[in-house]
């Protein structure tokens, strides 16, 4: 991207928040106000990237920049900084964070690597005393992750210092075990004790996908398109409206769905 088009892209949002003749909505924005946007446009981007669409995901990048754009310019507006600060603070973290491309350091692995970018990661934030160092670094890194990120996250770094299950089969045990006391809330209706459970499963499940290098939020994209796709078959196929259908009608054209989506996966393999 050149200077020029960069220019054209922040004069743009300037005139989005000119209090006189710009936007309403764009006038009244804040960061606070704004999170929700771009949470969504990042997850946008990452289903353009899955779906393999290069123009949708040009568009949802671009959605993506303007978010980071309007960030800037409340920022610069309340004098506390601007696009070039932003620039600037990302350029010196890039050179800082490798070493191995922009000094004279030996070539790494991608282990060495992994190693040495943790280090100075943890040289940029300021040391205070803890008793809990490895707890309140993490609290502060999944704050704002959705939260099978954050649990994957979570897992990995306690496990990488020794908080590990010996075997898969000792962590499937705990699958089954949180499954157990799961039904246990689920038959005492207690609404509280379900949701927690229910969360201590998820995260044992989540350490099952870590352990085969599957990431859950991946895996529960997918499941979700695939859910959608067999449902669009449901409806399409059905006379009546959903909630018409006997529950028999409605697996039997369920099961249909999932038979056609199957046999259409099968002859692309072939």
């Amino acid at each position: 991207m050149t200077e020029k088009e960069v220019n054209k892209l922040i004069k743009i949002i300037s005139q989005l928040r000119d209090p006189l003749k710009g936007c309403p909505w764009d006038i009244m924005q804040t960061h606070t106000s704004l999170i929700p946007y771009v949470l969504e446009e990042a997850h946008e981007v990452a289903d353009a990237i899955r779906n393999g669409n290069d123009n949708e995901l040009c568009e949802e990048l671009g959605d993506l920049l303007f978010q980071v754009l309007l960030h800037a310019q409340i920022a610069e507006e309340e004098k506390r900084f601007n696009l070039e600060d932003i620039f600037q603070t990302l350029r010196k973290k890039l050179i800082r964070r490798h070493p191995h491309v922009f000094s004279k350091v030996n070539s790494l692995n991608i282990e060495d690597l992994k190693r040495n970018w943790e280090e100075i990661k943890s040289k940029e934030i300021p040391q205070t005393q803890s008793i809990s160092p490895v707890s309140d670094a993490l609290a502060n890194k999944v704050r704002s992750q959705p939260a099978f990120s954050a649990a994957m996250l979570i897992s990995k770094k306690t496990a990488r210092i020794g908080f590990e299950w010996d075997s898969f089969n000792e962590l499937w045990k705990k699958v089954i075990e949180e499954l157990k006391e799961l039904k246990e809330a689920v038959d005492s209706t207690d609404k509280k004790n379900i949701e927690e459970e229910l969360g201590d499963l998820l995260f044992t499940l989540v350490n099952v996908g870590r352990w085969y290098d599957i990431n859950p939020e991946e895996s529960l994209s997918k499941t979700n398109k695939k859910f959608l796709d067999r449902f669009r078959i449901v409806e399409s196929s059905s006379t009546k409206k959903i909630s018409e259908q006997s529950v028999k009608k409605l697996n039997r054209l369920w099961q249909q769905a999932k038979n056609q989506l199957n046999k259409m996966k099968k002859d692309q393999k072939s």
